[in-house]
């Protein structure tokens, strides 16, 4: 593969990590007023600890597989917050720091430590993971008689990852 081949590819396998970011904080800024506090089951995590569920598994993973560029681990996985713009920060400065972390093990040609044979398995494999509680969020708030508009929430969401440049 030519250089240009590659660097087109990574450029469009970050843009889609950059997507899945501007989606899930464009997911949690459309949550309902009084909604972070939900949970579709009694044992299950509210929607607001799904959030810094996600937080914390980027940071984790980077930790475990990348830790010369790993940031501060956050207080708890599971933990509370209703601050969403706090939440959207700690969201995009975690998706800075699996961004790095990947684009560091792609230049020095390093596999990551534990988990992947490739530094892209990790995008892929976070894209996956927040995919599926993007659907949690989703179902809860339905279960729980909010759910969203498609009308309203497909341009935040769905509408990103098709759109062209």
């Amino acid at each position: 593969m030519s250089n240009t081949s590659y660097d087109a590819l990574l450029h469009a396998l970050l843009d889609s990590w950059d997507r899945n970011n501007t989606i899930l904080v464009n997911l949690l800024h459309a949550i309902p007023a009084g909604a972070l506090d939900l949970q579709p089951m009694p044992t299950s995590p509210s929607i607001g600890g799904l959030f810094m569920h996600m937080h914390y598994c980027r940071l984790i993973f980077v930790h475990e597989d990348a830790p010369d560029v790993a940031t501060p681990m956050p207080d708890g996985e599971w933990r509370t917050e209703r601050d969403r713009v706090q939440i959207a920060q700690w969201l995009s400065e975690s998706a800075r720091t699996v961004r790095a972390a990947v684009i560091c093990r792609l230049q020095a040609g390093r596999q990551m430590e534990q988990h992947y044979d490739h530094p892209i398995l990790l995008l892929q494999h976070m894209i996956w993971h927040e995919g599926y509680h993007h659907g949690q969020i989703k179902l809860a708030l339905k279960l729980a008689g909010q759910p969203f508009d498609d009308e309203d929430i497909g341009p935040k969401t769905w509408d990103v990852w098709m759109r062209k440049t």
